[in-house]
């Protein structure tokens, strides 16, 4: 079996990056990679700071911040609850 040659990006915060001369010898490559959702952006680098962004069109590229954590905590009957033991917590107070 064949094996393709791989493409080495480097992943910050879940987002991968390329520099620039790498990304010009392997352009099609990446379009493959976002296009397929194989990656959900690509950030191509020069001199290693950022300076363009590939993502797939008709997609946005960040993620949704409304409803992130849903579901991951439970919403007490009241939030006012327990303020006089947060209040002595604070406070020093045993």
């Amino acid at each position: 079996m064949l094996s393709r040659p791989q493409i080495h990006l480097s992943r910050s915060w879940a987002v991968s990056t390329v520099d620039v001369a790498k990304a010009k010898t392997n352009l099609s490559k990446l379009v493959k990679a976002v296009e397929t959702g194989a990656e959900r952006e690509i950030i191509i680098t020069r001199d290693g700071r950022p300076a363009v962004r590939l993502i797939a069109l008709g997609t946005d590229a960040r993620p949704p911040l409304l409803g992130i954590a849903k579901g991951q905590f439970e919403v007490p009957e009241t939030i006012d609850e327990d303020n006089e033991e947060i209040a002595r917590l604070f406070n020093g107070e045993d």
